[in-house]
């Protein structure tokens, strides 16, 4: 997971704090700014072994610029293509927009997005 360390990481603290469950093994890389992210990365992680990789976009609250979570949204369109074209499922990356206090938000997109990663293992699993 992409978490941007002004926003989405308060979050995810929140959860943690909090007691919430989520499974262990997300993995949080922090990042200024969810649109920063190069698609190559999301990539690399996918043919690095990882199930899927979320985005933490931070929405309307982006310090740094107003469209952030358009530009968020194209940078995830272009790393899905490039999973496409190498023959993975694009509906391995995901992304959401999570603000600083959204820990219940941040829980609930994990176990979606899990539960739609076993999905998509069971479906290859069975082909």
């Amino acid at each position: 997971m992409f978490s941007t360390n002004a926003i989405s990481d308060m979050a995810i603290d929140l959860a943690g704090s909090s007691h919430l469950d989520y499974s262990p093994t997300v993995q949080v890389i922090a990042i200024p700014c969810s649109s920063g992210i190069n698609p190559t990365w999301i990539t690399h992680a996918v043919e690095a072994g990882f199930d899927g990789v979320f985005v933490a976009a931070d929405g309307g609250e982006c310090a740094y610029i107003p469209d952030c979570t358009a530009r968020t949204g194209r940078l995830v369109e272009q790393a899905q293509s490039l999973l496409t074209k190498s023959g993975s499922d694009a509906r391995r990356v995901k992304m959401g927009a999570l603000c600083s206090v959204c820990s219940d938000a941040f829980v609930n997109h994990m176990k979606q997005f899990g539960r739609e990663l076993e999905e998509l293992r069971a479906t290859a699993a069975a082909a």
